[in-house]
Parts: structure tokens; sequence; C-alpha cells
């Protein structure tokens, strides 16, 4: 079991035999750049490579009308003049003799990985194929789009293998309408696009592909469009609309299989998207949708056409799917909140307008609008909007609880991430500028080794292969010094576990390990989390971020200085006691987990990029074995795959195999059924994120009050 990759070299075959510069940007060297750059990283003799097969005339019924499939068999025996003729009856399509052959085979190979992956002989795949799919409609083709890829493979899942929920992520750049079409009225299917539509003045040019299209019938809220509304939509902007709009949803509807519409016109260069987004946020996009439906996820290429972005994003994309860790994304993450920020587009310079929404936070809160009726896990979201929260925050003066110094919510923000001390900004050390594609570069791939520290032999506890025993430790003399402030880790088996503690945190900020777990004893647990961080600071890291689950106190004399983000769940109220330092109510049902880790941990973690993560998980830290899991899971992507789970030790050490298998690049479990947070924590979490979102850009989703409109 492994990825699998599927492809055909007959889809190269069909080509545009006339002029006609709509449609000559799709071509054969989109397929070819792609897989030779999966060739030369070395990618392409990871996975499991099939052959795609051409679909059967009854397949495609599944979706389309038989006079449509006779139509195209019919372009087999047409002459230059008459493809032409036909081609001009339908937008943006050109059809040539290999046209029929080559549809077939994109088809097949999306039918060909659902069997894959659902039978169990892949976990995950590719389809990297042409013509794309995700326009044409049951009788019509669109836009490139001969044959409906996606909708096949979706229609096979339910007919073949009873699936009964199905989740499609269209981020292609053009709105998906033959796929939203398909199941406008249908609860099996979830549809999320996000698409380029500037008040209806990009192609498609259709009134439904606005953020009010939420399905219709049995279907209403199951149809999720995002409408972009300029150009230069970066890499915080799509972040920021699968952490408060698509994930939410998506846990959930609880999806038994994702299909991945994966264009890669919304990457940086391409001349149709004109966005910012670089390939590496393909590679988290891909990583946070494998956690859902047991990683089960079937990606299937649409569009693309600047051949160097798209075979960079297909790499990434790649990458991901096989386990490896996310690459850390470059510049700094801060959504787009007014126009001009990104790009010119078409309303910049106009004068201002108050009806027209701002960009891509308006974007978003349009859409979560839109879809609250219709699902529990946005049912409050009107109190996430800016200023909502208290009117000031405290920030730690330098000797703890001694000098406190109020922030306005609603003043001047700082850099992201950035904290006053004694009236001085402290700005996070900036990351490297976003890049050009011509600045490309090949990385090699991040080590995937995992490795664990525990006592416990690893025949109990089911360690996938790959995942080593650390038996390397630092020397005991240097363990000791680390150990002398702290009684409970001088001497025994405590000192003994922190000497690889310290040897283990160091080679993961080295590159040598990709990430670790370990299990420590009770006593021991907060003075060797107190090491690890001194040591990752000590090391290197320029930012540490620790998520503390249970009853576990800030050490009292960290500083307060940018390098360290503190989050703490535990049994207290909500509170932002600095911008860095930060608690939260244990969360008890399903939602108000989900609320969490999706509304307030994952973007604070991208919003302060750090080196390295560690997951704390305490006494009494209330987690089930899943949420856990999905927590580690999620960390993963912040920060490169740099993380070290320290759990406590305990008599089954169930959790740490689990944790094990997820820090390695396996799905978490699922939740399980979805039962909504209550009002009181809803609340809760909402004024808390008020206090934060003004030093913390990736938690808004709202534009400013204030902020000009540009029309």
């Amino acid at each position: 079991m492994g990825t699998a990759l599927l492809y055909h070299e007959d889809m190269t075959a069909a080509r545009l035999l006339w002029d006609d510069p709509q449609c000559a940007i799709e071509t054969p060297e989109r397929l070819t750049a792609a897989l030779e750059r999966l060739r030369r990283r070395g990618l392409e003799r990871r996975c499991l490579r099939l052959a795609a097969r051409e679909a059967s005339e009854a397949e495609l019924g599944l979706v389309h009308s038989p006079e449509y499939v006779a139509l195209v068999r019919g372009t087999e025996a047409l002459d230059v003049e008459a493809l032409r003729e036909l081609s001009a009856q339908y937008d943006a399509v050109y059809f040539h003799p290999s046209t029929y052959h080559c549809a077939r085979l994109a088809a097949g190979a999306a039918l060909q990985l659902v069997d894959a992956v659902l039978t169990g002989a892949a976990h995950n795949g590719l389809a990297l194929v042409r013509p794309p799919g995700h326009h044409s409609q049951r009788a019509a083709a669109n836009g490139f789009c001969v044959f409906n890829n996606v909708a096949l493979a979706a229609k096979h899942a339910k007919q073949s293998y009873g699936l009964h929920r199905i989740l499609v992520v269209d981020w292609d750049i053009h709105h998906g309408q033959g796929t939203q079409y398909i199941f406008e009225d249908d609860p099996s299917v979830l549809y999320f696009s996000w698409h380029r539509y500037e008040y209806r003045h990009f192609w498609p040019f259709l009134r439904e592909s606005d953020a009010d299209a939420v399905g219709r019938g049995r279907g209403l809220g199951f149809t999720v469009n995002l409408p972009w509304n300029q150009v230069g939509m970066g890499n915080a902007d799509y972040l920021a609309a699968f952490l408060h709009v698509l994930l939410p949803l998506a846990f959930e509807f609880d999806p038994e299989l994702v299909l991945v519409s994966a264009g890669f016109d919304s990457a940086i260069g391409d001349p149709e998207g004109q966005m910012q987004a670089t390939p590496e946020c393909f590679a988290h996009l891909t990583q946070l949708l494998l956690a859902l439906a047991g990683g089960r996820v079937c990606a299937v290429l649409e569009g693309g056409y600047h051949l160097e972005s798209l075979a960079e994003s297909v790499c990434m994309t790649v990458q991901a799917l096989l386990g490896d860790p996310a690459p850390p994304l470059p510049g700094t993450l801060v959504p787009c909140r007014r126009y001009g920020e990104r790009g010119e587009g078409r309303w910049a310079g106009r004068r201002p307008h108050p009806t027209l929404p701002r960009s891509a936070l308006e974007s978003i809160q349009s859409v979560r609008a839109a879809q609250a009726p219709h699902w529990a896990s946005l049912q409050h979201q009107g109190q996430w909007g800016p200023g909502r929260g208290p009117t000031h925050i405290c920030a730690m003066g330098r000797e703890r609880g001694v000098t406190l110094t109020c922030l306005p919510a609603m003043a001047p923000a700082p850099s992201p991430g950035a904290s006053s001390l004694e009236g001085r900004p402290l700005p996070l050390l900036p990351r490297e500028p976003a890049y050009k594609v011509a600045a490309l570069s090949c990385r090699p791939s991040p080590p995937i080794c995992t490795a664990v520290v525990l006592t416990t032999p690893e025949a109990t506890l089911c360690l996938p292969p790959g995942v080593v025993r650390q038996e390397e430790a630092a020397p005991q003399e240097e363990a000791e010094a680390w150990a002398r402030p702290h009684g409970a880790l001088a001497q025994g088996e405590a000192l003994t576990v922190l000497g690889k503690v310290l040897c283990l945190v160091d080679r993961i900020l080295d590159g040598q390990v990709g990430s670790g777990i370990t299990a420590i004893p009770a006593p021991a647990l907060a003075a060797t989390l107190d090491v690890s961080i001194r040591r990752g600071l000590f090391h290197g890291a320029q930012r540490l971020l620790c998520v503390a689950v249970g009853q576990l106190d800030r050490p009292p004399d960290l500083a307060d200085d940018g390098r360290t983000l503190w989050l703490n769940f535990r049994d207290e109220q909500a509170a932002a006691l600095s911008v860095f330092h930060v608690s939260v109510p244990l969360p008890g049902a399903t939602g108000g987990f989900l609320s969490c880790v999706l509304g307030l941990v994952l973007p604070l973690a991208y919003g302060f990029q750090p080196d390295l993560v560690l997951v704390v998980l305490g006494p009494a830290h209330g987690l089930q074995d899943p949420q856990a899991a999905l927590l580690v899971t999620l960390l993963r992507g912040p920060a490169g795959g740099r993380v070290l789970a320290l759990v406590e030790e305990e008599p089954k050490p169930q959790l740490a195999g689990i944790l094990a298998r997820v820090l390695h690049g396996e799905a978490p479990p699922s939740l399980g059924p979805f039962s909504a947070a209550s009002p009181e924590f809803t609340q809760a979490l909402g004024h808390l994120r008020g206090q934060l979102e003004v030093h913390w850009k990736m938690l808004q989703v709202a534009g400013e009050a204030g902020d000009t409109v540009l029309s």
C-alpha cells in the first residue's frame, strides 16, 4: 500500500489543430512537464505506478447522456474543419480525432484511482490526466473539459462501494460549475470550490458561482462556493479558507472519501489565475485533507497552464500524499484584507464603494454567513467577527505577575505575532520573502523518520516500519547539567530519558530526524518540558510553539520575547495572558475541540511559523486518543513536520503508538459522530479570538471596521 500514480502517454495525443488563442494554453506538455519533474525528484519511483484504462461507455453513463457520449465518440471520424465547427458550438473547447480516447483514459484513470484506494491497494493517489473534467456537464463539453472525471469518480464510489458521504474539493481557479450542477441536489456529496469570480466578471461568468449558491432541495448546504473577487490571493488566503470554511464543514460532514479537483492554475505564475500561492501551499492543503476520511484522498488533475508552477505544485502534492512533511511556507502569513494589498485586479484604483466585499477576508465571511444555517459548526459564526472580544489584553512584564501593560484591542497592530514589553515592540524575526516561480529550486525530500523514546517494548505499540527507537543520548554530564535545576530529573530513569530527549531535540532541529515522541514518567513531565523548550532555543530555534494539554504551568521564567508561543488547554477560563501566552478551556464536544484546533490553534501556529512544535499531553489532559492524534497530525504542517510529542507515561501505552504512526504520516483515526459545541464554549472561544486577532491576523475571518473598499 502507498500512493498510486496514474498516467497514460496516450493522453498527450490530443492537441489544438487550428489557431484559437483561448484554447492554446491547454497543451500535452502540461502532462509531460509534470511527469518529468516527478521523475527528476525521485517521486515517481516511490509511488505505485498504474497505467490508466479507458472508462467504458456504461461508466460514462453514470454522469453523461448517451447522446452526448455518442457525439464525442463521433469526433474520431471527423476532419479538421468539422472538428473546428463542432468545437465552436461549445465554450472554450477544442476536439481532436484522439479526444474520445484521451477523455475515456482520463475518466478511467479517476475511476481506477478510486478502485485502488477503496479496495486497499493504495492509501491515496494522483491521476495525472487530460483533458480536465470539472466544467463538463451531463450533455455538454465546456472549458477544455469533455467528461467530468471527478463527478464520475464520485458516482462510481457511490454505486460500486456504497459510499454515503463524499467530499469534493475543487481548488482550481475556475469554478467547476459542471460538478456543481451534477450534485447540487445530492446531500451525499459535499462540493467545495474556490475560484476567481470578480463579481461575475471572470469566466465562466455565472451568478451561481457566488457564495449564496448553496445547493437546492435536499442538497441545500452541500454546495460551498468561495468566490475570490480580486487576483493575488496567496498562501495565507488559501490556508484561511481551509481553516475557517472548508475544514469545519468537512469534519462535521465526516466524509468516507475525499476527491480533489486538483487544478494548479491557482498557483503562482499561472496566466489564468494570477494568484500568488506558492507550490508549497498545495503540500499543506493536501496534508490537511489527509486528516479526513482515514487519509483516503484521490486527486485528479484539472487546470494549470504555467509549466514550471504546475510541475512544482504537482510534486508538492505527491510529496504530501506520500506522507512527507510539508515544506515551510515562505513569507509572512497575513490574509488579504483590502483591495490593493495583493495585485491590482479589475477593481483597484476606483472610488470607494460601500457595498463591495473586501477581498479574501470578506469572501470568507460571506461564505460562512451563507452556510451558517446549514452547519452546526458555523451556527455561532456571528460571534467570530472582529472586535467582539474585550477591549484590551494584558502583556506580561519581565517579572511574572508584576508589571502589566494594557494593549487596546483595536489599536494599530504590530507585526504579526509582535508583543509589547515595557513599551518596546518585539517583532518576530522575518521569514524569507515570497519568491517568483523562476526562483523555484529543487528541494531534497525531507526526512521521514520518526524516533521514539519509550520504556515499553515496541512490539506492544504496533509501531510502523520506519519508526525507530531513539537510543542515542547526550553525554551524562551534559544531561546532569540540564537537569540540575529540576530535582525530578536528577537521577534514575528520568535522567536517562532526558539525555535521549536532549539528543532528539538536536536531531530534529538539525534535520536528521523528522519528528519524535517521548513517554515521560509523570513526576518528570513538567521538568522535561521546561528543559526541552530551553534546549530547542539553545540549539537555534528562532520560534518554538508549545501546545500543552492538561494541568501544566508555563515555566515561570520563560521570556515573553516572541521566541516562544505557549498555548495551554486546561480547566480554566479562556484568557490571553499575553500575545504569546494563551489559555484555552478544555473542549468537551467534538465541535468544541474542532473549533479550538481549526479556529485558534492552527491559525496561531501558521501565523507564528515555528521551527519546532512541542505537543505535551499532561495530567488530566482529557483528550480522547483520536483527538490527540488529530491535534498532532495537524500541527505537522506549520513547522515542516518538526514535532516532538511529550506524553505522560501510562500503564497502557496505546496512545504513544497512535501518535508515532500519525507523526510518521499515517492518517489519524476518525473522531466519530459530530457533536456541536455549547453556546457558552463558543462564546468564550469567540471572546478569546476577539482579543487575539488584532495581533494574529490568521485568526481573522472578516475585514476590520473602517477598511477602505475600492470598487
